[in-house]
Order: structure tokens, then sequence, then C-alpha cells
């Protein structure tokens, strides 16, 4: 039996901020405990005046309350969106409420547009099966969770099939859990050794291919899709670390994707390891075309080859995602700044060094300690932990890489 979306009236959460929001998520000014959508709707405040002396002449005032970006003109329309909120989720904090309001306006205006009917199945499923990801990995958000790829097309006697569950085993003993596609193949194996406790499976519904693997089948941790791509993103937001084992064109283009969301940005830096079984050339081959006819041809940076790491060795992996976070903890970018959230703090003069090692990074100024910005703090984002701030270029990701790895170091 396949996990599939409860009813919809039977259905809670929502979807958090995806990895590519690098502005982090905004915030309401008001200290204390954040407005709801049914207590602004009362008042008559809007978002940008909660906790203001009311101001009915003010334009701010009226329909808009919630939906403060994509309003209609229609005044109408906009109440009517805030009242399905308020009755929906009265609880609901302000900006999560916002957010909706826009989505049901963005919803309503696939409508006006006369978009096709193939157009708003797509949009409806891709919403669904995103907002179901979300509800089943919220309840697992302070574990760390590894992404393991390869081929589909490998038996239990292969040597990739063994290596791959040899690491999920020794992985989930390290305190992590898996996430595989659920199929079978490598990732049977991964789910095999992590166990179904510790395991997830996003599958993709594919009539070529046989149904989830027996260790993740009737699992509520396994979430089918019908499209590729919403697949694609709940890999790499629900992800900590990403291992690649060999595999075909499917593994190539998660491995392609992985490297270019890190390479420009898009997404927050994570280890890649690509893991292969003794003796086997696989990733060696890869390497080799990619710098004789990628990297000659001047098409990446000689530090773009840094974004991943190759090993036979199952211990070296398992040690290479765990010692990317042994001092870097996660990062957000606040007020124009990038911020490091660290495990400890670091010494002022090992912070020096770093400045002067990366200062072709850094736009002006240098890496140095700070407190938590009140935005983190009201949003409770790891105010507790040690972080470091940057005026970073925006553009030298593979260089922050190699920053993080001597951020871990100091361990």
């Amino acid at each position: 039996m396949e996990a599939r979306p409860e009813p919809e009236e039977t259905l809670a959460g929502d979807l958090s901020a995806g990895p590519t929001d690098n502005e982090g998520r905004s915030s309401s000014p008001v200290a204390g405990t954040p407005p709801r959508a049914e207590d602004l709707l009362q008042t008559g405040t809007s978002p940008e005046r909660a906790g203001a002396p009311e101001d009915r002449t003010s334009p701010a005032f009226g329909p808009q309350r919630l939906l403060r970006r994509g309003a209609f003109s229609n005044e109408k329309l906009n109440s009517l969106i805030e009242a399905c909120i308020a009755e929906a989720a009265p609880d609901a904090p302000l900006e999560k409420a916002s957010y909706v309001a826009e989505m049901l306006a963005t919803a309503l205006r696939l409508l006006r547009d006369d978009a096709s009917e193939v157009d708003l199945k797509l949009t409806l499923a891709a919403l669904k099966e995103l907002r179901y990801t979300g509800r089943v990995f919220a309840p697992y958000r302070a574990v760390r969770r590894v992404t393991i790829f390869g081929t589909a097309r490998v038996e239990e006697s292969s040597p990739v099939y063994q290596q791959a569950r040899a690491f999920a085993r020794k992985a989930v003993e390290r305190g992590w859990m898996v996430i595989t596609g659920g199929g079978p193949g490598v990732m049977a194996a991964g789910n095999e050794g992590a166990g179904a406790s510790a395991s997830f499976g996003l599958r993709i519904r594919l009539p070529s291919e046989p149904g989830a693997n027996k260790t993740i089948l009737g699992d509520p941790k396994l979430v089918n899709y019908k499209y590729f791509f919403s697949r694609k993103v709940a890999f790499v937001k629900e992800s900590h670390a990403f291992v690649l084992l060999p595999g075909g064109y499917g593994t190539l283009d998660e491995m392609f994707e992985l490297l270019t969301l890190m390479q420009t940005g898009r997404s927050d830096p994570h280890p890649i390891v690509l893991l292969e079984p003794k003796g086997d050339t696989y990733w060696d081959g890869w390497r080799e075309f990619v710098e004789q006819h990628v990297l000659s041809r001047g098409f990446i940076d000689r530090e773009d080859l840094e974004l991943m790491d190759v090993t036979e060795d199952i211990d070296e992996a398992v040690e290479l995602i765990d010692r990317f976070y042994a001092v870097y903890h996660s990062q957000r970018f606040v007020d124009g700044k990038l911020v490091l959230r660290l495990n400890r703090p670091l010494p002022p003069s090992y912070l020096a060094e770093l400045s002067e090692k990366y200062a072709s990074i850094l736009r002006e100024g240098k890496i140095e300690s700070v407190p938590p910005h009140p935005r983190e703090v009201e949003e409770g984002d790891a105010p507790e932990l040690p972080r470091i701030a940057m005026d970073f270029d925006r553009k030298s990701f593979s260089k922050l890489r190699r920053l993080i790895d001597d951020l871990n170091r100091a361990s």
C-alpha cells in the first residue's frame, strides 16, 4: 500500500521556506507574540502598522491587511480572501497568513488568465505534493538527513548495492536518517541499510518501474510524486548531505543539479560525496571527463571541483558528511550580510586569519563574531548558537564551501 495525502479537510501543517530563499524569512517588527490573522482582521490593523496606533484614514488600513503583495483592485475580493484565512486558521501567525493570502490570489488569477486545464492540473499537483512533503518531514526537523542516489538497475549481489546498504547502516549508527527515491536498486539498498524507522522514500510514479521497495512500502514516510521537478525540490530542501553511487541518467541528472545549485548559491552548501566500490572507476572517469572537456575550456572554475569529494571507503564517506557539520551549523542572509551559525565559537585570531585568506570573497570588512539578529531571535532561528557574519560577494560560492571546510578544521 502506498502512502498518499489524506483527504484535504484533515491535512494540517505548512510548507516551510525552501533553501533558495537566501534572504531568510521575513519577520514582523513587533516584539513578543506575533499578531494573528484573526486579530488583524478584527482590529483593522494593517501588517505594516501592527502594533502602531490605529489610523483609519491611512491607505494601509482596510481590505489589504493580509494581502500585502498581489492584492486585487477589487476590495471585496481581497476581503473574501482574508475572511477565508481567518475562518480556516484564525491562530495563524501574520507572516504565514500573508503568504497563503498571496497563494489564493495567485490561484484566482489563473482563472482570470484563462489558464489551460493542463496548467491548472500541474500547478495543483505540485502544490499538493510539496505541501504533503513538508507535513511528512515536519516531525524530523531536528535530525540530519542524507540522501542516497544511484542506479535502480542493480541486484543485491552487486558491489554497488552492498556498498549503498553498508553506508546507510553506518550513517544511521552516527545519528543520520536516510532519504532515497524509494524504488529498487541503490534506493532499496539505502532503505534496507537504514531500516524503515530511519528511512524516507520519495518515489516517482513511473509505469516502467515497479512500486516502492519492501522496506519503505506502506511506511508513512513514503511520498509519491507525479512530477520530477517537485520531487527534486523535496530532495534538496529536506537533505543535509548527499551521497551518490554509480548510476544512469537519473543519477547524473541529480548530481549536476546539486552542483549547479551550490555553484550558483541557489542552495545552501551541503556535503556531496561520490562513492564507488573499490576498484571501480565510475567517478574517476566522470571527473576525468569534466576536467578534460569542461574545466579545460573555462566552463567552470577549478574551485568548482571542490564542491564534491570522491571516495571508495564507506567510513570515509560517513566521516565526510559528519565533518561538514563539526563546527558549521547553517546559514542565512540577514540585512544583506551572510550569517553562518556555528556549533561552537571560534577565537578572534582564527577569524582574523580567515578574513585575510578569504578577502577575495568579501565586498568589504572582515569576518567577525556577531550576536543573533533581532529577527533571528524573534523567529527562534537558532538564537542560542554562536555566529559569524560577513559581507559576502554573493558569487564565490565554491570558495565559500572551502571557507566552511576551514571552519570545520578548527574543531
